[in-house]
């Protein structure tokens, strides 16, 4: 009996000395498992503090020649020193110890005779240290400088293009204003490269500042996977760059150079800057989306520039995507004239599928800013399409009636209601009665019934805006102004848009709709006819122009009018 209770206890004993055993090893091990918790999320804040990716950092600005930079936050690892030996660079106090610019070039560039370098101001006082810095890619010497044409961005995951660079100073802010064309949404980070000539020593020497851009994408983009854009590199010091690249990280060599626009000198606005009334402070420039499809209708092109010119147009931009050599003959001349401006336009994206239309919001936004300063008023218009005032001679003498009647001298645009004059309806019958066969086949004095509803505004309506107050431009209406501005919606009576187009929708529904006669255009015919003949007798054997006849409608009118005192007798 004793030894069976002796030998229970002992039983009972190594069990419980086997319990204490694994309660001391979950407790080990739970120990263990916090322990290489805390180890793995320390090495992942070591790597978040130290190892940061270069695109996703707003570190500082890089100047070169050479290059200087210029860190706000200079830390050991920073995204622009990597293989930095100690005589690579030198150390400088930003401040009233810091080296004038001719010290300062003739130490970045070995002890040669100095070079005018750009003046680098800081507002911020943590910009303490300036590093020659000769890593980056030089200035692209083989590149081609232009000021206007689609270039690639090189190393993103999706397409990114840039056309274009303007200096912008408005809204309290300096910056580089890029063109360009890229992902909706979801943007790929990119870096400026601003390029300033080194100076008279040497022409072909540039130094660069290389800044983060802000992408801010265009808003009317119909939901397509790409979209214009604005890439906007702000400006650290005073000098105005003379070129720009946008690259994808700060080490790729540039693809791409844009010269830098700047119209903020130009004096074309004469006494409009002045605040001087009367119709001869305005100046207008016409701007119209890209052409394509082989364009070559060449009356209509000769009769839009010729009517637009009468009704006080000075200027017109055009993008060329593809146009027959009709029409391209006939822009050359206007070129050699001073009239036209014809800008390249081959974007490698799908029209409808990628962008919309041939990425007509980059264009029509570029001619904003490439007409900004040089014209007070701008016309986003198309060829179909013509702002026409009731009882004005021209768009100046109607602005200054819209000046005087609404005390419109603040708007930023005005806009004008939409009239659809549908081509499946028929000709005017006073066409038939015209003898000369450019009047009988200008659109403008054939197509005179106009649907007798017009479109609410900003609904296929067109504007004139003032360029200077205008920050985004959309198709139908101005999408930003400068902050105090704003559309006036022209009156009816004043003016409309008259649209000259088959039906949107396709077939022939809308010639039931309700119409009426409308020959406003009539008030010019004369001098349209004269001036669109003038350029037609000109151009015709240069472009090799097909000879204009009367509609086929006339011939049997004319016939009947001939036939009708032998019928009546």
């Amino acid at each position: 009996m004793y030894k069976r209770l002796s030998k229970m206890g002992s039983s009972s004993g190594g069990k419980k000395k086997y319990v204490n055993f694994r309660n001391r090893q979950r407790a080990s091990l739970s120990f263990f498992i916090v322990v290489m918790f805390f180890g793995v999320f320390g090495i992942i804040v070591f790597t978040e503090i130290f190892f940061i990716d270069e695109r996703g950092r707003a570190a500082g600005v890089i100047v070169r020649r050479g290059s200087l930079t210029i860190q706000h936050k200079q830390d050991k690892n920073s995204d622009y020193d990597d293989g930095f030996q100690s005589d690579d660079y030198i150390s400088i106090r930003v401040g009233a110890a810091m080296m004038n610019d001719d010290t300062l070039g003739a130490l970045l560039i070995g002890g040669r005779p100095p070079v005018a370098l750009p003046v680098i101001e800081h507002s911020a006082p943590s910009a303490s240290k300036v590093y020659a810095e000769h890593f980056l890619p030089p200035y692209p010497e083989n590149s081609t400088l232009i000021e206007g044409g689609w270039q690639n961005v090189n190393n993103t995951r999706y397409k990114f293009f840039v056309f274009s660079a303007f200096y912008d100073e408005r809204k309290g802010q300096r910056i580089i204003r890029v063109i360009g064309a890229t992902k909706t949404r979801g943007a790929e980070r990119v870096w400026c490269r601003l390029w300033y000539k080194a100076g008279e020593f040497n022409s072909s020497a540039h130094v660069s500042i290389t800044v983060p851009a802000k992408i801010k994408v265009i808003r009317e983009n119909w939901n397509l996977k790409y979209s214009a854009c604005f890439v906007m590199c702000p400006l650290t010091n005073k000098t105005i760059p003379a070129a720009v690249s946008i690259v994808a990280r700060t080490r790729d060599p540039p693809a791409n150079l844009l010269a830098v626009i700047n119209n903020h000198n130009e004096t074309a606005l004469g006494m409009a800057s002045a605040g001087v009334s009367g119709p001869a402070q305005y100046k207008f420039g016409v701007c119209v989306k890209p052409l394509h499809f082989e364009y070559n209708r060449a009356l209509q092109i000769m009769e839009f520039i010729e009517f637009n010119r009468i009704l006080g147009v000075e200027h017109f931009t055009f993008y060329n995507h593809t146009i027959g050599s009709q029409v391209d003959c006939i822009l050359k001349d206007y070129i050699d004239k001073g009239l036209v401006t014809v800008l390249p336009w081959k974007l490698n994206m799908a029209s409808q599928k990628d962008i919309r239309t041939e990425g007509l919001f980059a264009a029509l936004n570029d001619c904003l800013y490439r007409s900004m300063y040089k014209y007070s008023h701008l016309l986003l218009i198309d060829l179909d399409e013509y702002i026409l005032p009731k009882y004005n001679d021209t768009l100046g003498q109607m602005m200054d009636y819209l000046s005087r009647r609404l005390k419109s001298r603040t708007h930023g645009s005005y806009s004008f209601q939409n009239a659809f004059f549908y081509l499946q309806w028929d000709d005017d019958d006073f066409v038939y009665n015209f003898e000369d066969p450019v009047a009988a086949n200008l659109v403008t004095l054939k197509k005179t019934r106009r649907k007798t509803k017009l479109h609410p505004h900003k609904q296929r309506s067109k504007y004139i805006c003032r360029p200077e107050m205008t920050v985004e431009a959309g198709n139908h209406f101005v999408w930003e102004f400068i902050p105090g501005h704003g559309t006036l919606n022209v009156p009816a009576d004043t003016a409309i848009l008259h649209h000259y187009r088959i039906c949107e929708f396709g077939g022939d529904d809308c010639i039931k709709a309700s119409s009426t006669v409308d020959r406003t255009a009539y008030h010019f015919k004369d001098s349209l006819t004269g001036a669109v003949r003038a350029a037609y007798n000109r151009l015709t054997d240069k472009c090799a122009l097909p000879e204009l006849t009367m509609p086929s409608g006339k011939v049997l009118n004319k016939l009947m009018q001939f036939l009708k005192p032998s019928l009546e007798r």
